[in-house]
């Protein structure tokens, strides 16, 4: 099976590296000249617990031959639509397209290009931070589910099991991002805001009151909407995964180390418009999205 990785992020480098060290044909698209370059020339690097390595991947900037059999998207989510559109001429017509990104709406933008029988939904609980270009820390490991299950979702999975991910098929996409969403909304924002490592997050009074405060607002428009979560105890959920990443930078504080745009749209702030919607109240989670909206403007101005 060969797979196209789009985004050479954490993720992507992530998830790209493990497939191609364990045999499988992996190319890897990146539209940032520099970092493409560097990965071309020296490979992707992994540290880990018990080790580093280092594999070759191919980088492509134009059409691969032959096309994908599966293309893994792991841009953010603010890029989806130009990501898509700008690989969609490479694809073959049944090359099946998977997203592993934060957020809500990434499956929508999917499935209005390519097509409902085409797109499979993903998360993962596998934690990395950027070192550089083409370097990452693999800071703690997790499950990665997809859906719904498939043909294609079980080649995919069979792969990622090769690779040594542990991994599962869901049919219950909804289920599958709010579960996800709702860990990110405790942890992505408030790590952006304070500067601390995942798993500082649930041992300091103070940031565990306002993770605790952020997720039942969450679980409240979960419930709303008549999603069934896949874990009982969303709170305990959230320090579980805290404690299983602990020396993970989240994405979006690596996003404003880096001075970035974050993803705090499409989760914080998909909370805070799905509860608007529903009449709802989510003040802790309006506020959340403030404050990361205000840093991101101002990363000139900061002291």
């Amino acid at each position: 099976m060969q797979f196209l990785v789009i985004g050479a992020g954490a993720m992507g480098c992530l998830f790209a590296a493990r497939l191609k060290r364990a045999g499988l044909e992996v190319g890897l698209y990146d539209k940032g000249p520099q970092r493409a370059q560097r990965i071309r020339a020296e490979g992707i690097e992994v540290q880990e617990v018990g080790g580093s390595f280092r594999v070759a991947v191919p980088v492509f900037s134009r059409k691969p031959d032959p096309g994908p059999d599966a293309v893994l998207l792991c841009v953010k989510s603010h890029d989806t639509a130009e990501a898509s559109k700008t690989v969609a001429p490479w694809l073959k017509e049944d090359t099946v397209i998977l997203t592993l990104q934060n957020g809500l709406g990434n499956i929508e933008i999917l499935e209005k290009l390519f097509g409902r029988e085409r797109v499979l939904g993903g998360v993962t609980s596998e934690g990395a931070t950027v070192l550089g270009h083409g370097r990452i820390r693999h800071a703690g490991g997790g499950e990665t589910a997809i859906g719904p299950s498939g043909v294609g979702t079980k080649k995919i999975l069979s792969a990622f099991r090769q690779a040594g991910f542990t991994c599962k098929a869901v049919d219950n996409l909804q289920q599958l991002i709010w579960g996800k969403l709702i860990i990110n909304v405790g942890i992505n924002a408030l790590a952006a805001v304070t500067g601390l490592k995942n798993g500082r997050l649930p041992e300091i009074r103070s940031t565990r009151t306002i993770m605790e405060m952020a997720v039942e607002e969450a679980v409240a428009v979960a419930r709303a909407k008549e999603i069934v979560l896949p874990y009982p105890d969303p709170i305990g959920r959230v320090r579980q995964v805290c404690k299983a990443t602990a020396d993970n930078v989240a994405s979006m504080l690596q996003d404003v180390l880096n001075k970035k745009r974050t993803e705090i749209a499409v989760i914080n702030g998909a909370i805070v418009r799905e509860g608007e919607a529903l009449g709802i109240a989510t003040p802790v989670n309006a506020v959340l999205t403030s404050l990361v909206e205000a840093i991101q403007k101002t990363y000139g101005e900061r002291l």
